[in-house]
């Protein structure tokens, strides 16, 4: 008998202006594994970049399409409108509000909602992200830091986290 049990997200896809600039955000500040390079099926002349942890296990994976000259995002319905990101514990979040500094990345401050500190901030396209903290989280097991990051392992993003989705009928 097939297991249905539904245990979190697989992975999430979304749109950059830049191939080069989503590059250096998700490894160089996030720390993220470029772990493939591929091409949009539907339209070749696009990048398909997959982010994900250590191993590309399923949970951790963030895919974009690149298409330049792409507008800054703007929020409607009917979409992902906020990326979650997993990290180990509430300290994490203070380094990573540390780092985000140090980038000069838009950023909100660390939050409390539903017993979890969380941290918003924004890419260079306003794409609209949040890093949770795992501390009290006692459900499905984190993915493994990819093991080249320059993020710290006791710091560094373990898979996807809470994501938000807006829908205009619920």
């Amino acid at each position: 008998m097939m297991n249905t049990n539904l245990f979190g997200l697989h992975h999430i896809t979304a749109i950059t202006s830049s191939s080069p600039k989503i590059f250096q955000f998700m490894t160089e500040i996030l720390g993220l594994h470029l772990i493939k390079k591929t091409v949009n099926q539907d339209d070749v002349r696009t990048y398909h970049l997959y982010f994900t942890d250590d191993m590309g296990g399923a949970g951790t994976d963030l895919t974009f399409f690149d298409f330049p000259g792409t507008p800054k995002g703007a929020q409607g319905k009917n979409g992902i409108t906020r990326i979650g990101f997993r990290v180990p514990n509430d300290k994490a979040l203070e380094w990573w509000q540390a780092r985000l500094n140090e980038f000069d990345v838009k950023q909100s401050e660390i939050r409390t909602r539903f017993g979890a500190k969380y941290l918003y901030f924004y890419d260079f396209d306003d794409q609209q992200y949040q890093l949770v903290s795992d501390e009290d989280n006692h459900g499905v097991p984190a993915g493994e830091p990819y093991r080249h990051s320059p993020v710290p392992a006791e710091y560094a993003i373990s898979g996807l986290g809470p994501s938000f989705v807006t829908v205009d009928y619920p």
